[in-house]
């Protein structure tokens, strides 16, 4: 199983397995790394507008893949948990605990320790390619568990019961903001109190 640089579990085996499109492909199948950040690497940059910036894993007839490419990065953006399916209720104005958190499966060089001596093509010590940034979301109890155990994300797993009381305690008190109560008898309310 894949491993942070810290030694925990990711959940995975096989970070590509869960990763989506590259964050830096447009609908027309260009890349946007190599011509908005063309400074990072100017030698990818040069390759790609030689190209006219076409992806080259976008490109059905070459047989390329995310893991060739030095800058693919793939952030989920569905806001429920991979593993349990628990959806995200955020409480606007309010500094409670997100449920989801943001998991890597895979870490960008930028994000280990002492990136600022490789490149993102460079090997580490171990001579193994450093990986790309991989992210995906679970609710913060089956984050718990990934990282304090041996859990996967591919388990067939239901959502933690203290998560599902989490999740309706923030529904009801939506619910409770979104009925209507005049002003007069808000303010009143507070003056008796």
């Amino acid at each position: 199983m894949e491993k942070t640089p810290r030694g925990t579990p990711v959940g995975v085996d096989d970070p590509y397995e869960f990763a989506g499109v590259c964050d830096h492909l447009t609908g027309e199948g260009t890349c946007r790394y190599a011509f908005d950040h063309y400074e990072h690497d100017p030698e990818f940059a040069r390759e790609r507008a030689l190209e006219g910036y076409e992806c080259p894993v976008a490109d059905p007839e070459t047989d390329e893949t995310w893991a060739d490419c030095p800058h693919f990065r793939s952030r989920n953006r569905d806001r429920e948990c991979v593993r349990c399916g628990l959806e995200e209720k955020r409480m606007a104005h309010s500094d409670e605990r997100p449920l989801l958190e943001e998991h890597h499966l895979s870490y960008d060089d930028r994000l280990r320790p002492s990136s600022e001596q490789r490149t993102a093509t460079s090997e580490d010590a171990r001579g193994e390619r450093l990986a790309h940034e991989i992210t995906v979301y679970l609710c913060r109890w089956c984050h718990a568990k990934v990282h304090n155990s041996w859990a996967r994300i591919t388990d067939d797993a239901a959502p933690d019961p203290e998560a599902i009381a989490t999740l309706e305690g923030r529904r009801s008190r939506e619910l409770d903001e979104s009925g209507f109560e005049s002003a007069a008898r808000r303010y009143d309310r507070d003056d008796r109190e």
